[in-house]
């Protein structure tokens, strides 16, 4: 038998050909007896294989091949091992042309069999598609990937049980980070490699038996990797430039797409998993400082997990936060305001049980920011250190105002009842001083200012129904002891908080500045009847939000903002609070601080008592017009005419500029430039007012707050007296004796003076009914019960005493008992028992 060589038909396609087509045929008829002895498949699939690889596939012998294996399903295993074993000769030998066929060949083989005996197909294309993916060929590369998303794509019968993917997960992350010289080639690998990473994830997700996808070894490839292609946006944006005409797609948005779709397919127990790999990622690339990728990173993963979950996200943003405490402070900031993205989304929707969490994590860092603001002080007061001091300051300011923002948003979007409990936790956290002291240390008033500062906007557009639910005795008085501090900026951030809560339909605006308005109806203010809740709450805590009024408007530090801002509360109390009892109230403090502000007894400045006078004629100049009494509205008009022509230092509209001219002293003869109480109560006369109660100067309560604040005042100094007499005075009284001079004789012969005292005294103690505490009226009445209860067993037991008796009393003695007999004729009787 003669052998025929074999010559190559060309170099460049390195395929073989017969030198003759008469000698190929001749050849077989000699070898017929070998010819058809090979199976049919592979028969079928050699016909596949065109002569010239350029003339692509045999369509008609495919045909052939695939309804072969449609008919015979337990043959797919052989076609498929076979095609595996002429890829991997045509990969070897560099023909790939043929692979190319070869692909296309499986393609269509997988797109026509679903039957179960597929299983074993699947096996040999997978091995196929490894083998073109390992190769260092592009092409090959991103033909194997189109292969494996057709594969990914299409929907089997039944689970595979012994099925893995750890090999394509870790080929298609590296083709992600592909470093390759060319710009365009790099792309069209990346681009492969997501599609790829999108193919498992779409293959694994659905799968129940598949379910190791999210363990943290591929979580940490798969996500990195498209991270990297959504952050690399210079290649992107040249990549998008240069073939956007040619329809292909771009790395990082194909990337993010991805990096969606998995998220969204994440399960309640796997998105730990997935975002941590994100956390990761950010750290070891230092994309928190600038975090103009992170934001908004983390605005994809909060729109694209299911909403249910959000409270794993933030709870893997505080965990991150907590390990970066030590950080530098444009890190921390970064994480904050990725913090405040997550919970600006979260917030919206549910959030879980994390809400205190947020606002703990938050506060702590918020803390341990005013901590490392302030530093060692030695190391502050040395020259050399100051600029990085400095630096360091300014720094943890963006830190604190970050955190600050974050929790003013995310309490701004929580329901009524979460925002009550809210602005009581951190309130709970504010520094409230429970012992006298003099100074008051930098951080601590920091700290302060920082967290009266996030009360501010977690009450921002807090709409309580009543005063109750908003103000809670809890909240109350630490927010009222705040008031009381040396600290004017402390003061105005207790102004605002209660600014917040008590307006209720949006009219602080309307009422910014202070100033003599002439037309209150201009502004058109809404306003509602008072309901009987805060009729309510004002009876029971009126006097102590008063009491701090009066007390924060004598304060020598205040400047015009605290006059801006107490104006605002007034007006604010009136519009929101007030009926006509406690219209009077506020009648009754306007007059005492004009009072207070003419009488000087603690030697205030003049600027102080001058704001005062300002601060009173512009509230009552918008109160007379609320209550729309023209009497009323008369004798104020007056008095700021009067004002205007001979003392403009006491309106606000002169006061408070800078070049005012104040006077030494205040006249307190010229009666036309105040208001008067009595003109007020004759202007009120109506029906409804109880105008006798105008008459009744308003005196502040005596509290425990005034001890806890660090502040000097008259209240001091009568609690002081008043503790000093109560201490020093003894078991039983010891009348004291007097001298008695001429002067006492004619004190004793004047009554005019009792009088007055005892006038003073009953109403002093009507006041103190009226006003005080139901505690504080329970205790004194306590006291005076328990007094006369003491008195009235001492005369019982001097009254009251068993007859005597002749047999004797028994009397105990040294624990011994003793009988001593009465003689008869000492014995005492009543006059009508004697005859």
């Amino acid at each position: 038998m003669r052998r025929y060589r074999q010559v190559p038909r060309s170099e460049a396609d390195g395929t073989f050909r017969y030198r003759h087509t008469w000698e190929r045929r001749s050849f077989l008829r000699v070898c017929g007896c070998c010819g058809p002895l090979r199976p049919r498949y592979k028969r079928l699939v050699d016909n596949i294989f065109p002569e010239d690889p350029k003339d692509g596939l045999v369509k008609s012998d495919m045909e052939k091949l695939t309804f072969y294996a449609v008919s015979a399903p337990e043959k797919l295993d052989r076609i498929g091992a076979y095609l595996a074993e002429r890829l991997s000769r045509d990969v070897v030998r560099h023909r790939y042309g043929y692979v190319v066929i070869a692909m296309e060949a499986l393609d269509q083989l997988l797109m026509a069999c679903h039957s179960q005996s597929i299983k074993p197909f699947v096996e040999s294309f997978l091995h196929m598609v490894a083998k073109l993916l390992e190769s260092r060929e592009p092409d090959l590369q991103v033909l194997g990937t189109n292969s494996f998303v057709k594969f990914a794509n299409i929907e089997e019968d039944t689970p595979s049980y012994h099925r893995r993917y750890d090999f394509f997960v870790s080929q298609f992350s590296a083709m992600c980070h592909s470093t390759h010289e060319d710009s365009e080639t790099r792309s069209r690998i990346r681009v492969a490699g997501i599609k790829g990473l999108q193919g498992v994830v779409r293959k694994t997700v659905n799968d129940e038996l598949q379910a190791i996808i999210w363990e943290p070894q591929h979580m940490d490839k798969l996500i990195p990797s498209m991270l990297f292609n959504m952050q690399d946006n210079e290649d992107s944006e040249r990549y998008s430039t240069h073939t956007h005409m040619a329809g292909e797609e771009n790395p990082a948005s194909l990337a993010e797409s991805c990096f969606r779709e998995l998220l969204g397919r994440a399960a309640y127990g796997n998105m730990n998993n997935a975002v941590h790999p994100v956390l990761v990622h950010l750290d070891n690339h230092r994309l928190w400082d600038p975090n103009d990728f992170a934001v908004p990173c983390f605005r994809i993963i909060m729109y694209s997990i299911q909403a249910q979950h959000s409270h794993h996200v933030i709870q893997q943003v505080l965990s991150h936060l907590d390990t970066h405490s030590k950080n530098t402070p444009r890190v921390r900031a970064g994480i904050v305001q990725v913090l405040l993205e997550t919970v600006a989304i979260a917030a919206k929707g549910s959030i879980g049980p994390t809400v205190l969490e947020v606002f703990n994590t938050l506060l702590k860092h918020l803390r341990m920011s005013v901590d490392f603001e302030l530093g060692d002080g030695s190391r502050r007061n040395s020259a050399s250190s100051l600029s990085s001091t400095r630096t360091k300051e300014s720094e943890e300011r963006i830190v604190q105002n970050a955190i600050i923002q974050t929790i003013g948003f995310f309490g701004g979007n929580l329901p009524d009842y979460q925002r009550a409990e809210v602005m009581m936790f951190i309130m709970g956290k504010v520094p409230v001083y429970g012992t006298p002291c003099h100074t008051l240390d930098t951080g601590t008033k920091r700290i302060q200012t920082m967290l009266l500062s996030s009360l501010i906007m977690v009450t921002s557009g807090f709409k309580c129904k009543t005063m109750c639910a908003g103000l809670p005795v809890a909240f109350l008085e630490p927010l009222c002891s705040i008031s009381l501090m040396e600290d004017s900026e402390l003061r105005q951030l207790v102004l605002e908080i209660l600014h917040n809560i008590i307006d209720r339909h949006d009219n602080r605006a309307k009422l910014r500045g202070i100033r003599i308005i002439p037309n209150v109806a201009a502004l058109k203010i809404k306003r509602e009847k008072i309901s009987k809740q805060d009729v309510v709450f004002m009876k029971k805590h009126g006097q102590q939000i008063y009491r701090h009024i009066y007390l924060g408007c004598k304060e020598e530090d205040n400047v015009q903002k605290n006059f801006e801002l107490l104006f605002t509360a007034l007006a604010l109390i009136t519009i929101e609070l007030a009926n006509e009892e406690v219209m009077i109230d506020l009648m009754r403090l306007s007059i005492a601080l004009q009072d207070m502000a003419l009488a000087n007894e603690e030697n205030m400045p003049m600027f102080i008592r001058c704001g005062i006078m300002a601060l009173v004629a512009a509230y009552l100049n918008f109160l007379s017009q609320m209550i729309a009494n023209p009497p009323f509205c008369q004798h104020v008009s007056k008095v700021i005419e009067m004002r205007n022509l001979d003392a403009p230092y006491l309106l606000p509209e002169h006061v408070f500029r800078e070049k005012c001219v104040l006077p030494d002293s205040l006249d307190r003869d010229d009666v036309g430039l105040y208001f008067q109480t009595a003109d007020l109560a004759e202007a009120l006369s109506v029906p409804g007012y109880n105008v006798e109660r105008l008459a009744i100067p308003y005196i502040p309560q005596v509290t425990d707050e005034d001890r806890l604040s660090r502040r000097k005042s008259f209240v001091d100094t009568i609690s002081l007296q008043v503790d000093i007499l109560s201490n020093s005075l003894p078991d039983q009284v010891h009348w004291l004796a007097e001298e008695i001079t001429f002067e006492t004789l004619k004190k004793a012969i004047d009554t005019t003076g009792l009088e007055e005292q005892e006038r003073e005294r009953r109403r002093q103690v009507m006041e103190k009914f009226q006003k005080a505490p139901f505690e504080e009226i329970a205790a004194h009445c306590e006291s005076k019960a328990n007094m006369l209860h003491d008195r009235l067993a001492q005369i019982f037991e001097l009254t009251i005493r068993p007859p005597p008796s002749p047999s004797g009393t028994v009397t105990v003695t040294s624990g011994h008992a003793q009988y001593q007999s009465v003689p008869v004729y000492e014995m005492k009787f009543p006059d009508l028992c004697v005859y």
